[in-house]
């Protein structure tokens, strides 16, 4: 095994007030750390706890390929690797959600013989669970990265709750500002969840709180109305089931069970009128 070490780390999404402290000791302790986070406040923590800290945010540029970002942010952070350096990247987020230049970095060191882990965070959708109430063990949740889901033509169970990440994005592969949205990519999303979904069904577009002062922007809207909504890079649509799933008795008398007891249903999403969460002028 070589000398040089990489720890992935996650910031969480609320500041510093989501990191865990496992990731906070790896800060600490790296010779080299390496962050990609979303705001100010969480650089300056980062820095605190490691003076040495340096910022990814160079290698991207308005209008660069995201692939190119990407590679850039693993070939920076192999770099400092391979110099026999314990390394620490700081990713915002859940370092293993919806993060390619982490996976990938940690593949690589392996694959050149160095010790690579990926250490969990709190996610967007860690945030959504505990916001809107909804229990992700309870009828199953179905969850895609909004431009996969349709690319790789999945097909969305309407029994069950579905999480699409980054629809501001939908088809974007440049990087763009954080409040720039791609406006056809979601009308996109819009018309392919039709074929399963009434115009009618209530969706939530979510965004999880930066701050613990500030609170969680959600946004209930009729799916017919989603593609004229106000969505940014860091929303989040949360489509409800369209209805409750009744238990298999058979498979109830097999596992000798009784019947369950009728749950509530997870969020309570009352009919939106028109214009609500609609995009400001």
């Amino acid at each position: 095994m070589r000398t040089g070490t990489l720890a992935i780390v996650g910031t969480g999404i609320k500041a510093a007030a989501h990191a865990t402290l496992e990731a906070q000791r790896h800060i600490e302790q790296a010779e080299s750390v390496l962050y990609l986070v979303a705001d100010l406040a969480v650089r300056r923590w980062i820095l605190q706890l490691n003076k040495a800290a340096v910022s990814l945010h160079t290698a991207f540029g308005m209008g660069k390929s995201r692939y190119d970002c990407y590679e850039a942010v693993v070939e920076r952070i192999l770099q400092e690797v391979r110099a026999g350096k314990r390394v620490c990247a700081a990713f915002y987020g859940h370092p293993g959600v919806a993060v390619y230049p982490s996976h990938e970095a940690v593949r690589r060191a392996r694959c050149e013989g160095y010790r690579a882990t990926l250490l969990p965070g709190i996610s967007a959708e860690d945030c959504l669970f505990a916001d809107l109430g909804v229990d992700p063990g309870h009828l199953g949740c179905q969850t895609f990265e909004a431009t996969e889901f349709l690319v790789y033509n999945h097909r969305a169970n309407p029994e069950i709750g579905l999480v699409l990440w980054q629809i501001g994005v939908v088809g974007e592969l440049r990087h763009i500002q954080p409040d720039s949205v791609c406006s056809e990519g979601i009308g996109v999303l819009q018309q392919v969840l039709l074929a399963t979904y009434s115009p009618d069904h209530v969706v939530v577009i979510y965004e999880a709180a930066q701050f613990p002062i500030v609170p969680p922007r959600v946004t209930k809207v009729q799916l017919a109305h989603l593609s004229e909504s106000r969505v940014s890079a860091f929303s989040t649509l949360y489509v409800p089931p369209v209805r409750s799933r009744e238990p298999d008795r058979h498979m109830l008398q097999r596992l000798k069970m009784q019947m369950p007891r009728p749950r509530p249903a997870n969020i309570k999403l009352e009919m939106i009128p028109n214009g609500t969460g609609a995009k400001r002028g």
